[in-house]
């Protein structure tokens, strides 16, 4: 049935080579016919014509050809012509359809490829299915066709076992149960996903006529693209997948040596300020489960910056009046969404290896926002950082916090947002530390409502 098809196909469209041919032999045939009667013309008129005639028989002659040359390469290039709109309506398709896809085979994404499909080809129906469900019916049909409903289709359960095309010439090809149902020819491409069908890409049409190669050509190239959509798709999940596990381990490792000094500064506390005590040991409860809970990827910067000032009670606990935090946060910054353990890690590098001998250790946090993003610096006035050790700062396992250091921060922020939006860290011995973070406002959400930069 598919060789079939597409014999037939190609056959229609190379009838226009077979014509250019046609054309050319008529043409050469009138040049050399005109040409005959005005050499014998010339024979009646006399010896004195005779040369003219001659010149005549060659222009006319080589008219002749010209005019049927002109017209093959016309009708010759007319395929690459073709081709090329095929590929300009493919890759138009496949542009318009690519924030949809990326989102996976789903209904709503289907939905949306489908009527831009239909909207953009001359099919009277376009379909999706995924390998149970038909997720998305645009065009005719759509009455008994309908979304969300199980695949009715013969063909269409074929392609996907098999993987492979199927071009339906009639009715009882597409194996619609539905009586009087108007699709009388469809294209059925499997749409794939790691090598096997995960759902196919239809095209319906009311006529036979209309199963050109041209028709055929376009909807396997598009479902290659879409297919390649899905693909990506699957890698975005994957990869979300393992930054989200990735986190999860983050927030369960939880430095034992800050576990310590905290519960060693709660136990001193019990003999000398039990109230203070009991109130440390609800907040290193309260900080723990927040570490071990926090949901999503993102979170607002106000809840980074409480998550922040809970793990400085007990900092604070620790080192007393050694230990003074400030913060100058611009209200716009609260509701920004940032990755999860971020600033935190940024503060307790500042605590854990900042702290001088010699003077109080004081730590500044500024969040400010401009029109494309949120700026936050976590400064320092402690012993600062050695010329020679900047270049390691980045390193795994350098300077960690509660099992987050700065490499990881780093890492997360480049691959979240580009690598131009990694930390800037400046530093000098002796003088103190500045660390800053930017989060870009593209795409964030400010009160709920998405800013554009």
């Amino acid at each position: 049935m598919i060789i079939k098809g597409r014999v037939e196909s190609l056959l229609r469209e190379k009838e226009g080579l077979l014509n250019a041919l046609l054309y050319l032999g008529i043409s050469i045939f009138v040049g050399f016919g005109t040409a005959v009667l005005v050499w014998a013309a010339a024979g009646f008129l006399g010896t004195v014509l005779k040369p003219l005639s001659l010149v005549a028989l060659a222009g006319i002659v080589s008219v002749g050809i010209m005019v049927g040359l002109l017209l093959y390469s016309w009708l010759k290039d007319e395929p690459e012509h073709a081709k090329a709109l095929m590929s300009h309506q493919i890759l138009g398709i496949a542009n318009e359809t690519l924030p949809y896809l990326r989102k996976g085979l789903k209904t709503e994404s289907a939905s949306k490829v489908a009527h831009i499909i239909w909207k953009r080809s001359d099919a009277i129906a376009v379909a999706i299915t995924d390998k149970m469900n038909v997720l998305a019916f645009r065009g005719v049909g759509e009455s008994h066709h309908e979304a969300g409903k199980p695949i009715i289709t013969r063909a269409t359960r074929e392609s996907l076992q098999y993987n492979e095309s199927r071009i339906l010439e009639s009715k009882a090809d597409i194996g619609c149960p539905v009586e009087g149902c108007p699709l009388q020819a469809a294209i059925v491409v499997p749409l794939t996903l790691k090598g096997q069908a995960a759902g196919t890409l239809k095209f319906y049409y009311s006529s036979r006529e209309k199963l050109t190669e041209s028709h055929i050509s376009v909807a396997e190239g598009l479902a290659k693209l879409l297919s390649t959509q899905l693909e990506l798709s699957e890698i975005d999940r994957q990869t979300e997948l393992a930054v989200q596990a990735e986190l999860k381990a983050l927030q369960a490792q939880i430095n034992p040596h800050f576990m310590f000094n905290t519960l060693n500064t709660i136990a001193m506390f019990c003999r000398t300020k039990p109230g203070k005590a009991r109130e440390l040991l609800i907040k290193f409860d309260d900080f723990f489960r927040k570490s071990l809970e926090r949901p999503g990827l993102l979170v607002s910067f106000k809840e980074e910056l409480d998550y922040v000032n809970s793990y400085l009670v007990f900092e604070k606990a620790r080192f007393g009046k050694s230990l003074q935090v400030s913060q100058h946060i611009d209200p716009l910054a609260l509701n920004i969404r940032l990755p999860a353990l971020t600033v935190q890690p940024l503060v307790e590098n500042a605590v854990k290896h900042g702290t001088p001998a010699d003077r109080v250790l004081t730590v500044n946090v500024k969040a400010e926002v401009t029109d494309s993003e949120m700026v936050v610096e976590v400064k320092d006035n402690g012993i600062g950082i050695k010329a020679q050790d900047m270049d390691k700062i980045f390193q795994p396992g350098f300077g960690k916090g509660i099992g987050v250091g700065l490499h990881n921060v780093n890492e997360r922020l480049k691959n979240l947002y580009g690598q131009e939006y990694g930390l800037k860290v400046m530093s000098a011995q002796g003088t103190g530390t500045i660390v800053v973070l930017r989060v870009p406002l593209q795409n964030n959400t400010i009160l709920g409502v998405t800013h554009e930069a």
